[in-house]
């Protein structure tokens, strides 16, 4: 095989719960996730050794050096799993906003574990390369299958679930990221905001029933600190529900967000009053796993 094409989907979560905290120190969570039709696209090639590059929108291609990066530890501990015998080019072209609670990082993460090992012929399970994801990232297990999908535990525990229906969506975010402002939002939480994850288990009831996600089954644990750690972002997120465009949603731990406009309103004018605000701003869809997986092959 000379090369390998994937996309790395970004994501929301439909809902976000906290339980508590764990004896090990991490949340316990609740949350449904979902992959969306935005997504960072992933190329490997067989080389001598590990060698990851990125490139941006109008960026210039830079090599990846840094440990933190999760594609280049993905690629790092495959080669160590088949015994340090083969070697890749991974370039990855960004399109997910870095740090904006879209997932990017950890999609990129998996995108390289399922594509490295088809690249390098090592046919390891699910369960294994499930087990190595979780080892990266809380959402990088997700990201190896996509889709809708219930996670529990620190995000790693898993069960798919039905697809959404089809609904188109707004997803906008803000130039300015805080970059280590997951581990703050966590830090911020107390208590009263912890819940029994009774929300989710309600959008699952409704999933199942081929029922649409409506504004009132959506919740993110978040929101009720995010004036604490990013006031600038809650601040934004109150503008966008004072503009009468429906109800602003917080994607992850943000600051991106997501509307639902009602059914049959145009989306254009939407679009254009969230970047009057100074928020990019594009429509976007669900994405069920079956595309959330895609590769092709030159």
């Amino acid at each position: 095989m000379a090369k390998l094409r994937l996309i790395a989907p970004a994501k929301i979560n439909w809902t976000l719960e906290v339980l508590g905290r764990r004896p090990d120190g991490y949340h316990e969570v609740r949350t449904i996730l979902q992959t969306v039709d935005l997504w960072d696209e992933v190329e490997l090639e067989p080389s001598e050794q590990v060698h990851v590059c990125m490139s941006g929108v109008g960026e210039p291609e830079k090599s990846i050096s840094a440990e933190s990066n999760l594609a280049l530890r993905a690629a790092t501990a495959l080669r160590e799993a088949s015994g340090g015998k083969e070697g890749a080019t991974v370039v990855l072209r960004k399109r997910i906003p870095v740090a904006a609670g879209l997932g990017g990082g950890s999609s990129d993460g998996a995108a390289v574990l399922r594509g490295l090992n088809r690249l390098w012929g090592l046919s390891l399970s699910a369960e294994e390369l499930a087990e190595m994801a979780a080892g990266l990232g809380s959402d990088v297990p997700f990201f190896l299958r996509g889709g809708t999908a219930l996670a529990e535990g620190r995000g790693e525990r898993l069960r798919p679930l039905e697809d959404a229906r089809p609904r188109p969506f707004v997803l906008a975010w803000p130039q300015a990221v805080l970059r280590d402002k997951t581990a703050r939002m966590y830090g911020t939480l107390r208590t009263q905001h912890y819940s029994d994850g009774s929300a989710s288990g309600r959008l699952v009831e409704r999933l199942r029933g081929g029922q649409r996600i409506r504004d009132e089954d959506i919740c993110n644990v978040f929101e009720g600190v995010l004036g604490e750690v990013m006031p600038e972002a809650a601040r934004l997120l109150e503008r966008v529900a004072a503009c009468g465009l429906g109800c602003p949603h917080l994607a992850g731990s943000g600051p991106a967000l997501f509307l639902l406009p009602e059914e049959g309103r145009p989306i254009e004018p939407v679009l254009r009053e969230l970047r009057s605000l100074g928020l990019e701003a594009r429509e976007t869809r669900a994405l069920p796993a079956a595309e959330a997986a895609a590769w092709t092959e030159e």
